[in-house]
């Protein structure tokens, strides 16, 4: 039996990148809406924290360089962005809330 790549591996390769400017994961932010897989296809719907973020195209090119590392399974990667509903802290993992503090001490 051929196992297949579920949304829980893309999530965990997605979580080993990292937004620079902020200094977490992208998982943790908030910035992933939603994870599809069929087959070898993945296609992940995302945001920025901003709609002038300067990082979009950087973070989906290291988006899809983690899915391709982690999941060698997934060969087609389609990472879209979304600005519906719009990116609010609230969003945040309350692992990045402690990084987040843990970073301003």
């Amino acid at each position: 039996m051929e196992v297949m790549a579920t949304d829980t591996d893309i999530r965990e390769a997605l979580r080993h990148v990292v937004d620079p400017e902020i200094g977490v994961n992208i998982v943790d932010l908030g910035l992933v809406y939603r994870i599809e897989v069929e087959g070898t296809t993945a296609r992940i719907a995302m945001t920025m924290t901003s709609p002038a973020c300067p990082l979009a195209d950087y973070l989906k090119d290291l988006g899809a360089a983690a899915i391709r590392q982690h999941v060698p399974d997934v060969v087609d990667i389609d990472i879209t962005l979304e600005w519906e509903p719009p990116w609010d802290p609230d969003m945040m993992s309350n692992e990045a809330r402690r990084q987040l503090d843990e970073g301003e001490r």
